[in-house]
């Protein structure tokens, strides 16, 4: 093998390791951001959880009498 085609190859590795990073920066920033985003509907999961149990214990039980109308 000669110096040239050595080298040829060498450059070859250089520019598939180069995109192969630019590749790997690209899903790390992809991931993070879909982990933002997963924190975020968890707390808005939680949070609507929240309000449901709240209104869930706000509302009449089948057996109780409603309350009087206020006028």
């Amino acid at each position: 093998m000669t110096d040239i085609e050595l080298n040829a190859r060498i450059e070859s590795l250089e520019t598939r390791l180069m995109h192969h990073e630019a590749s790997i920066e690209e899903l790390t920033r992809t991931l993070i951001d879909q982990e933002q985003q997963m924190r975020l509907q968890t707390e808005t999961i939680r949070h609507l959880e929240a309000q449901i149990k709240g209104l869930q214990s706000a509302t009449v039980s089948p057996g109780e009498d409603p309350p009087p109308p206020h006028y």
